[in-house]
């Protein structure tokens, strides 16, 4: 596969990757801990960044004692209040959605590969005023959630392309992993934790160094690994 015809597709986590939505994440998990007696810090936070939400709610549910609602209560508590913030304005990464723009006009396949749920997935896609998605996948569309490659081989055979093929952009250790099982090119956008370096994946400091033109020699090599 010559560099002239890569990527065919370009797969985008969503929550730090594409739009800065975690703080708002973290200001609901927040309100949930004091709604239960109990108390969350930034660093709790931090540790759940990009990981499956069931796994994640079943976490604060222990935390906090609740039992009052089920996992799946809590994760609609928190996407509801997460939706809401979102309506008023996207917040989006730097650069984000320049390259989008790009991609579109280039009709370089995308997919948004998240594991909020689809709900929300909708919400953010909708609210962009082009088709900036061919497919969505979403965490209540896989059985297996990140760091797991089920979403990121979903993506691609949704959109008709081989994992090898694709670009996939992270912000978080777990969604690297992901990416980088399923056989993608996986890069990392640096945002609010450290991402690792390793011999399968790429770490950039913005989407803003990002273009069209370059986008090819994000490509890992065999030499690079």
């Amino acid at each position: 596969m010559s560099s002239n015809n890569f990527p065919k597709a370009v797969l985008w986590d969503m929550d730090g990757t594409l739009i800065d939505s975690e703080p708002y994440w973290m200001l609901s998990e927040t309100r949930l801990a004091k709604q239960y007696g109990s108390t969350w810090t930034e660093k709790d936070a931090l540790q759940l960044i990009g990981n499956d939400l069931f796994h994640a709610s079943d976490l604060l549910r222990n935390k906090f004692g609740i039992e009052d609602m089920t996992t799946r209560e809590v994760i609609d508590r928190l996407t509801e209040e997460v939706i809401e913030q979102l309506r008023t304005k996207l917040p989006w990464r730097p650069g984000a959605l320049e390259l989008l723009v790009e991609l579109k006009k280039a009709g370089i396949k995308t997919a948004l590969v998240t594991m909020s749920m689809r709900t929300m997935a909708l919400t953010v896609a909708d609210q962009i005023d082009f088709q900036a998605f061919d497919v969505v996948v979403a965490g209540d569309d896989v059985t297996n959630g990140k760091p797991h490659p089920e979403p990121y081989l979903r993506a691609a055979e949704l959109l008709g392309v081989a994992p090898e093929d694709c670009l996939a952009f992270e912000d978080s250790p777990t969604g690297l992993s992901s990416a980088e099982a399923a056989g993608c090119h996986a890069i990392g956008i640096t945002n609010i934790i450290n991402l690792p370096t390793g011999p399968n994946r790429r770490i950039i400091a913005s989407l803003t160094e990002v273009t069209i033109e370059n986008l090819s020699a994000l490509k890992i090599d065999n030499e690079d690994q």
